[in-house]
């Protein structure tokens, strides 16, 4: 861990909790856990808002920092979830732990940039991903999860950003007093007058319907035109280049001129554009064909039975099929920018990504539960992914206290809690759940609306105790119900949603015709947006709830795979005001959050725990046996202590490394007991400083800490100089007997030398075994430089002989004997090197079949088709040449003329002239191959006679009938030739 001064930050920590227990009936205690009334929620807020008085509430760096310690010590993935609601600070509290990973963990230049793309990626999701609505000017409309990776060092080496659910709805629709995505006001407000001209787009938001229905254009807390320059700032650091911002405006400018595409009503009821501007506008921006556009926006395009047919759509279909195509160009887009940013931020050094020390920190930021006046589909979504996140929470809470128990070997007791998986099934569960019935009703063939939605759900889920909707509740619960709304009681309470929506929503589907023409974008970022082969793809993609559901099912085996902490964040009023602090809306939090269900759970154990070298630090005055130094095992200084305090059985348990206190009411008994015994301590110090002339007295003791401050510098800068010149002398005199053998006056020099060796030996070592090269050694180490290259070489051997594929090996073994038959000897053989060796060079259905027949068992391992020439007549008769695992055939059509039987083979096999002659062992025969080197090669490997190819020009001797001797002499001549020669032997003519 880092250290600043005589403290580390660890202590500092333990200082600052340990300060607020001390001081707990002015500032409450530092953990719940020890709340003496923990089931009383009254007890809860109290304690809550004295550390809101004393500003103790906002501890995300203890959170961030213990996670990076663990991280460090533990080398343990870990994670930190933010929960809260809109506008508590996730952002802000994801954005200050970011800022400490970038500012205090260990990094240099490369690690230096890294972080700032880390933090300049904040501004650019925040325009484009944030927007000002009822409850928070910048609220997240999307959710994410960043992993950030640490080397073994613990610096900063990649990062990666996984999003959901953006919530493209708002492109289109926001309620009054909200605001479209922040980036549409930010370009209007800070774009330059050129940027605008060429985007054809006005200052003022007023003129772009997808801007106005919020009738919200200006926010005295939001500076448009400040936030446009960050993000313009931000988006070259993080790796965009100029075309790609340009492409990446023409989108968003797009989206507003789609927005103003209107439309009109012909008297035959035919649907046609009357914003001729806008289309123009588009088809520049976009890159797209005009007419091909102004065709998708009216009409649609459906597949029956492999037939394509265009439909007309009416009035307030276009409408529709306009708003889809706006937000879908704006949710890919984000898409698209989130995957652009991980480029930037992804681990690039293949060292450090192959690096088993590389650790991982996940930065959940994620929307908090949502109870709105009116809830949708989003809200919907948003609690499903809260209702997963309190499962996983206090799951992940219990095997934590369960495995620390383990670990310090005390016994586990059942601990009872709300399981809110019959919640979490309701909503997903197969054939059955929510999220099941809606896809199913999006699918269904006929006139579906939200409604017949709503009476499926009735239908499937009547009775459920989770589930309630007007036709199924009672008479008092009916009065405040509207007959579209159907309501969850969720883990935090119960939420009406209304169902209006729920299905188009869901669809989140855009026709066909319109996808196809944004696939023909010259805009480059559009056409990856928009691939051609989700319109050739006929399967139906995934609906935007069973899509969250996947994603989120992934989110949750992510985080379960780490060590949890939990950052919750709680807003202490809606009117932005510091310093007030409304418990009603606070009460409201701490139930939708559970904290109170979480506390329960973690109260089932033991209240406090601590490490036994903290515990005895802290309270070691209050026992005469531990004061002031206890020499003996910590366990049993802990023992003895706890015993002289008078602590009971059932108050405490002692594990492994920590003691466990039950009750905090034994803690704070301590405590308070620590107290009383320092105050007469520090009564006595100030009184007896009062006793003598206060001033003179300080003045004595800051003299005494100057001079023996001065006295120390002193020395240690004596001291370094001594060793600095012995170290020179050292290094002198060893340069002088460099030579001799080792010896007390060089072994430094000859250790550093050997040193410097090795250390340019690890950056100059050989890539590959073709690389012959080797750093120059000095004398003394030649013969060990030559030992540490034969094991280099060695092992690079090895490594490439492991990745040689069983094909690749066989090749090789092949080519390594036909090196030691022909290298140096055949004047074709360099031609022939990079030819691959085939298996055979003919197939089954090429050999007659009662060839196969009559060979039986024996398998044609290699076949070749050959020319044969002997001295019947010296005519060139086709043969096939066939070897078997036990010996080798010369066939004639159907039958075997001839057979050489392996361990028959005495003589010599010979291959004569310079190109393709070869001549067997037995018999009066020449064979002419295509591929000569090729057969002898298979030949030899089968017979197991590789040291008995004969290869020379001249003559070449064999055995014949009766005794008789033949003789085949070789030469060259211009073309190939085989005839009677001198003497009667057969004359063999070889070309080159």
């Amino acid at each position: 861990s880092k250290k600043r001064g005589p403290m580390g930050v660890e202590g500092r920590l333990r200082l600052v909790m340990e300060s607020a227990l001390t001081a707990r009936d002015r500032v409450g205690v530092q953990d719940f856990v020890l709340l003496e009334n923990y089931t009383s929620e009254a007890a809860f807020i109290e304690n809550l808002r004295r550390r809101f008085k004393e500003s103790l509430i906002y501890l995300f760096n203890v959170c961030s920092y213990n996670t990076y310690r663990s991280m460090r010590t533990e080398r343990k993935d870990q994670c930190i979830l933010i929960s809260g609601e809109s506008g508590a600070g996730k952002t802000e509290a994801s954005k200050k732990i970011l800022l400490y990973y970038a500012v205090t963990c260990p990094a240099h230049d490369r690690m230096a940039a890294l972080g700032d793309r880390l933090l300049q990626s904040n501004p650019v999701l925040e325009a484009f991903g944030n927007a000002k609505t009822l409850r928070n000017d910048n609220s997240s409309r999307f959710g994410k999860y960043m992993d950030v990776q640490f080397d073994f060092r613990g610096a900063p080496v990649g990062s990666h950003i996984l999003n959901y659910l953006l919530e493209k709805s708002r492109v289109v629709h926001q309620n009054h007093g909200e605001r479209n995505f922040h980036i549409f006001y930010q370009l209007l407000d800070g774009g330059e007058e050129d940027l605008l001209k060429r985007l054809d787009l006005e200052r003022n938001p007023q003129n772009y319907q997808y801007l106005v229905k919020g009738n919200c254009p200006r926010v005295s807390s939001i500076n448009d035109k400040n936030d446009w320059k960050a993000v313009m700032k931000a988006l070259p650091i993080i790796g965009f280049t100029e075309e790609e911002v340009q492409e990446l405006l023409n989108i968003i400018a797009s989206v507003l001129h789609l927005g103003n595409t209107q439309f009109g009503e012909g008297e035959d009821g035919e649907t046609h554009i009357t914003t001729e501007t806008q289309i123009r506008n588009l088809t520049r921006l976009l890159g797209v064909d005009g007419s091909a556009l102004r065709e998708a926006l009216t009409h649609k395009k459906l597949i029956a039975k492999g037939e394509e047919m265009i439909s007309p759509l009416n009035f307030e279909q276009a409408g529709s099929a306009r708003d889809a195509l706006a937000k879908a160009v704006y949710g890919r887009t984000f898409t698209w920018l989130v995957e652009k940013i991980n480029q930037s931020l992804a681990l690039k050094d293949e060292v450090y990504n192959s690096s088993k020390g590389s650790s991982v920190i996940g930065l959940l930021d994620i929307y908090g539960f949502e109870v709105l006046q009116h809830n949708s589909f989003e809200q919907f979504c948003i609690n499903y992914c809260n209702e997963k996140l309190q499962q996983l929470f206090i799951e992940l809470t219990l095997r934590s206290e369960q495995e620390e128990y383990e670990t310090e070997g005390i016994a586990w007791e059942t601990v009872q809690y709300f399981d809110n998986k019959i919640i979490c099934d309701l909503i997903e569960e197969k054939h059955k759940g929510i999220i099941s019935i809606l896809d199913e009703e999006c699918l269904r063939p006929g006139e579906a609306c939200d409604i017949s939605f709503l009476e499926k759900m009735e239908d499937t889920l009547g009775g459920h105790p989770h589930f309630i909707t007007h036709k199924l509740a009672n008479g008092k619960t009916r009065r405040i119900m509207s007959r579209e709304e159907f309501r969850l009681l969720h883990y935090a309470g119960e939420v009406n949603y209304n169902v209006s929506g729920f299905l188009d929503k869901n669809n989140d589907s855009l026709y066909r015709n319109l996808k196809e023409v944004m696939c023909q974008s010259s805009n480059q970022i559009v056409r990856q947006c928009f691939r051609k082969e989700e319109v050739i793809d006929q399967k139906r993609p995934e609906m935007a709830a069973t899509q969250f559901k996947n994603s989120l099912m992934k989110l949750m085996e992510i985080l379960i795979s780490k060590e949890p902490s939990y950052v919750r964040c709680i807003k202490p009023n809606d009117a932005k005001q510091p310093g007030r602090f409304d418990e009603v809306l606070v009460r409201h939090q701490v139930k939708y959050l559970g904290l109170m269900e979480n506390l329960r759970v973690r109260r089932a154990g033991f209240a406090y725990r601590r490490r036994f070298e903290a515990f005895l630090q802290r309270y070691k005055p209050l026992c005469p046996e531990t004061w002031p130094n206890w020499h003996g095992r910590l366990a049993d200084g802990v023992s003895t202590l706890v015993n002289h305090l008078g602590y009971k059985p059932e108050e405490y348990k002692l594990g492994r490394s920590k003691i466990f206190i039950r009750f905090p009411k034994t803690l704070f008994t301590t405590e308070d007991a620590l107290e009383a015994k320092n105050n007469p301590w520090l009564k006595f110090l100030y009184f007896s400083c009062v006793g003598y002339n206060t001033c003179w007295y300080v003045s004595y003791i800051v003299i005494v800490i100057q001079s023996a401050w001065r006295g120390m510098k002193a020395r240690r800068r004596a001291k370094r100089r001594r060793q600095a010149a012995e170290l020179i002398r050292r290094f002198i005199k060893g340069f002088i007997y460099r030579h001799e053998e080792y010896c007390p006056e060089n072994e430094y020099f000859l250790d550093h030398v050997r040193y410097s060796f090795l250390k340019k030996l690890r950056k100059n070592l050989p890539k590959s075994v073709l690389d012959k090269s080797w750093p120059t050694p000095p004398p003394s180490l030649i013969e060990a430089s030559e030992h540490l290259r034969w094991l280099h070489m060695q092992n690079m051997m090895r490594k490439y002989c492991r990745r040689i594929q069983p094909e690749w090996r066989k090749q090789m073994e092949q080519k390594v004997v036909a090196s030691e038959i022909f290298k140096d000897q055949k004047d074709s053989y360099p031609q022939s090197v990079g030819k691959l060796f085939l298996g055979t060079r003919l197939e089954n259905e090429q050999i007659n079949l009662k060839v196969i027949q009559t060979l039986g068992n024996d398998k044609v391992q290699y076949g070749v088709p050959v020319t044969k020439y002997d001295r019947r007549g010296f005519k060139a008769r086709p043969r096939q040449l066939l070897l078997t695992s036990s010996f080798a055939v010369l066939v004639d059509r159907t039958k075997i003329k001839q057979r050489i039987d392996y361990p028959a083979l005495r003589g010599e096999s010979g291959v004569k002239g310079s190109k393709r002659d070869l001549c067997l062992p037995q018999g009066d025969v020449v064979l002419h191959c295509d591929h000569v080197i090729e057969a002898v090669t298979k030949f030899a490997m089968m017979s197991g006679r590789t040291n008995h190819v004969n290869i020379s020009l001249g003559s070449i001797r064999f055995a014949l009938a009766r005794g008789k001797e033949g003789i085949v002499d070789f030469i060259r001549g211009s073309e190939l030739k085989v005839a009677k020669g001198k003497r009667g032997h057969l004359l063999v003519v070889s070309q080159g």
